[in-house]
């Protein structure tokens, strides 16, 4: 078990969430930030499937009674055992007894806490994830103890990843919807072209306005105003999709959006960045591409855990540890997501 001692407001057990439901009305959910799953199974040499910590904004103290492995990926918080300071995106021990102090996000909104064998948590519809909006599962809070399941490797070695940067801003691609062909110049818009051009062009941020169900961008100047659209019909909507409200302000789709939606949606964000838009600590840029381009490039989960394992270090200097490693196959534990034909980000 993880006993927890004191916790953030929204700390709730999070994994690869729940597909197939949409038609149902229950939207994929999981962690907000899919990459730093895959961080932390590569960190840890085991399969991203597990379920770890998602700690929004707000870390919390965990004592653990025995040994554990864990990784920490995602936003950066300020983390320590006892008066050791510990480094972010890298794997650590912690005794039993021993308690593990996490503090505020220092940038980016979310980060994790991932074990050696994932947290062993009683699954509902085939995932541990806590789906707020759902009323699945909920936030931990002082007192519970969350069961630990099995690790791999417990001895496995001290291992760190390079800072991904993702929580710094930066460019973020964007996909059409089937919606995208109201907004072109040669079709009846519902969004005049130098509108849609001038979304495209604008820096944006995110808003304190947010939280799992979506996240509302802020930015300087007009709204991105539209006409026409009270009178769209209803369509499915999944995680990544932006819809345009009727103020004129974006709003991003987060995993526990709703599986339909009545909002023009301008474009959907590409899988592999919108852990970039929702993390972002710093202003991001939109660029289109084409679904061509997209299918082009990196987006399965299992190429981009591949990816990342390329990038392993060793906490302490040691090559030949390093290769030992690797030689062993214990940084392995990828999963095929190409029979998702959303790479595992899709709503369902």
């Amino acid at each position: 078990m993880l006993e927890v001692l004191r916790a953030g407001p929204v700390v709730t057990v999070q994994d690869m969430g729940r597909p197939g439901y949409a038609a149902r009305g229950l939207s994929r959910g999981g962690a907000a930030d899919r990459l730093a799953l895959l961080e932390a199974a590569a960190l840890l040499g085991q399969s991203p499937d597990l379920a770890a910590l998602e700690l929004a904004a707000m870390g919390g103290s965990f004592r653990a009674n025995r040994p554990l492995r864990i990784a920490l990926t995602g936003a950066p918080m300020a983390a320590q055992i006892g008066a050791r300071r510990l480094g972010w995106n890298a794997t650590h021990r912690l005794d039993a007894g021993e308690v593990l102090e996490l503090g505020a996000v220092q940038t980016g909104a979310y980060g994790y806490l991932s074990v050696g064998g994932g947290f062993a948590t009683v699954p509902v519809l085939g995932s541990r994830s806590a789906h707020l909006a759902a009323r699945i599962g909920r936030p931990l809070r002082a007192g519970d103890r969350v069961p630990v399941g099995d690790d791999p490797a417990p001895d496995g070695p001290a291992l760190t990843l390079p800072d991904p940067a993702r929580c710094a801003g930066g460019v973020v691609r964007l996909l059409p919807t089937p919606q995208t062909a109201l907004f072109a110049p040669e079709v009846l818009a519902l969004f005049a072209p130098e509108v849609l051009a001038r979304f495209v062009a604008t820096p944006f941020s995110r808003d304190a306005r947010a939280n799992r169900q979506g996240q509302r961008l802020a930015w300087d100047g007009a709204p991105f105003s539209a006409t026409g659209h009270l009178g769209l019909p209803s369509e499915p909507a999944q995680m990544g999709d932006i819809q345009i409200t009727g103020d004129g302000a974006p709003v991003v789709l987060g995993p526990e959006c709703q599986t339909t939606a009545g909002y023009p949606r301008i474009a959907a964000i590409h899988p592999a960045d919108l852990p970039r838009l929702l993390q972002a600590g710093a202003p991001v840029r939109f660029r289109r591409v084409t679904v061509a381009e997209a299918l082009a490039t990196r987006w399965h989960d299992t190429d981009l855990l591949v990816d990342i394992r390329a990038t392993l270090r060793p906490a302490h200097p040691d090559a030949a540890g390093l290769a030992r490693l690797l030689s062993e196959g214990r940084t392995g534990g990828a999963v095929d997501g190409r029979a998702d034909p959303f790479g595992g980000f899709g709503a369902g």
